[in-house]
């Protein structure tokens, strides 16, 4: 998983993404899933890329069962073309998909392997261009997971941590980015946290009942070029199915 990539100069450049991408192969993944925040604002001292420069980029990435990609609130927020036209497109879902990468905006794909099968959610952002507390949503759960058979094994990918609050019974795992890991962390204390749960979605993995959730730190920055505490990462994930009285499981 690679999230929060906010490709700009001089931060994390195209050259830089160039790298990631050729170690993200190199991990041999069956999967890789990039949940959104491709752009970023232009804000001092940066100049951001276009998302056909970093679709061009991530076409590089490779893996048996697919690339699959949602998009973030910057990808709406920070979207000149989007701006232009009150929200109703961007420029990120064209970019990716003409690089070969298909983006789930409220939909759902089936992911088989030889031996095992789940389906991928992929949900738009739940903050879409507005904030943590005044949000423009653009998830919609009921047509993301209208194609998903009852009972099937569900790996969401949602931008946002929040939504795992909501303990959908149908969602064994979603996997997040948006926080940064708090981008500043101060031994545990993450008071720029972007969730209205405060730092307690900010990374890492989480249990609630039957669910899961694993919070990528992401590779960029919003505001300051800086991260305290909170290093980039690339997130790999192992996934397993169990058979039982439940049926499979991921």
């Amino acid at each position: 998983m690679i999230s929060d990539l906010h490709i700009c100069w001089p931060w994390v450049t195209p050259d830089a993404l160039a790298r990631v991408v050729a170690g993200v192969n190199a991990l041999e993944p069956d999967l890789i899933l990039l949940p959104g925040d491709f752009l970023i604002g232009r804000k001092l001292p940066s100049l951001p890329t276009d998302a056909e420069t970093i679709a061009q980029t991530l076409a590089a990435l490779a893996a048996p069962l697919g690339v699959f990609a949602s998009l973030g609130n910057h990808d709406w927020k920070d979207c000149r073309q989007a701006r232009r036209n009150d929200y109703a497109h961007g420029s990120v879902t064209p970019a990716l998909e003409a690089a070969g990468i298909p983006v789930l905006s409220n939909q759902a794909v089936q992911i088989r392997s030889r031996s095992e099968a789940f389906w991928l959610v992929g949900f738009d952002s739940q903050q879409g261009h507005g904030s943590t507390h005044r949000p423009h949503p653009r998830h919609d759960p009921d047509r993301a997971f209208d194609a998903v058979p009852e009972g099937a094994s569900v790996v969401l990918m949602a931008h946002e941590p929040d939504y795992f609050m909501e303990d959908d019974p149908r969602v064994a795992l979603q996997v997040s980015g948006h926080t940064h890991a708090g981008q500043m962390n101060l031994f545990g204390w993450r008071p720029l946290t972007p969730s209205r749960y405060g730092g307690r979605l900010a990374y890492g993995a989480h249990a609630r009942g039957d669910g899961r959730l694993i919070v990528s730190a992401g590779l960029g920055y919003s505001g300051a070029p800086l991260r305290i505490g909170a290093p980039p990462e690339v997130t790999l994930v192992y996934l397993s199915g169990q058979t039982g009285d439940g049926g499979e499981n991921v």
